[in-house]
């Protein structure tokens, strides 16, 4: 199974993230309030943020290592990437927004079809429609298949629920749901909603003040308790 490795020390400004432990999913949930670190760790391991100092590997292969000078840019890290607003483009149609991502991507053996994809997610009848006419669960469904037919070998999802009202994150939810027991790509998803980390989490990650606070991991029944001290 896919693993995250990390042993991070990130400052900006008056924040700080100093954070290490393993993620070993199929999901793993990165959760706490506001302010906590749960983004920026996410984008530690996506290569939009650089830390200052320690390390980063995914699956063995190393994606940072300060001391040793090695930045693997996000491009190359091969990864999908939900974002809170779904950031589809404007000028683009649905169909145009997924196939606009296979120009960047070389198949690597498991590139799943655009068929299949919006069947799963439920936006077959979408493609022709722009991104201003589709609602804001539409616009996440749409995301996430974007972020699929890019064929990654990590998929993060940075709370991609929490512009949502409570009737639209339950339609979409059983989506999300549905490509974790489809696709098997190991998720890393944020979120500040106990509930949907206890629906989604095979290991939710509790951090607090830009430290990992404690790692359960449900499958086992095991707490770790201050991994980053």
């Amino acid at each position: 199974m896919s693993r995250i490795a990390f042993d991070i020390d990130h400052r900006q400004g008056e924040f700080s993230l100093i954070a290490k432990g393993e993620l070993d999913g199929p999901v793993s949930v990165l959760s706490g309030p506001s302010g906590s670190g749960k983004t920026t760790l996410l984008n530690i391991i996506a290569g939009l943020v650089r830390p200052q100092s320690g390390q980063l590997s995914f699956d063995g292969t190393v994606w940072f290592d300060a001391a040793q000078k090695i930045f693997v840019p996000p491009h190359r890290r091969r990864i999908g990437y939900v974002f809170q607003e779904g950031r589809l483009l404007p000028h683009l149609s649905v169909r145009h927004n997924l196939t606009f991502s296979h120009w960047f991507r070389k198949p690597n053996g498991r590139s799943p079809a655009l068929t299949d994809v919006t069947d799963l997610l439920g936006i077959t009848p979408l493609l022709d429609r722009g991104p201003r006419n589709l609602s804001g669960g539409e616009r996440q469904r749409v995301a996430l298949a974007r972020a699929l037919l890019a064929s990654p070998d990590l998929l993060l999802m940075d709370e991609p629920l929490a512009s949502l009202d409570e009737a639209r994150r339950a339609e979409v939810l059983p989506y999300i749901e549905n490509v974790r027991d489809r696709y098997k790509v190991p998720i890393v998803y944020v979120t500040h909603s106990a509930d949907e980390a206890e629906r989604l989490g095979d290991e939710i990650v509790k951090l607090r003040d830009g430290k990992i606070q404690e790692i359960e991991r449900r499958r086992d029944g095991t707490i770790s308790v201050a991994l980053d001290g």
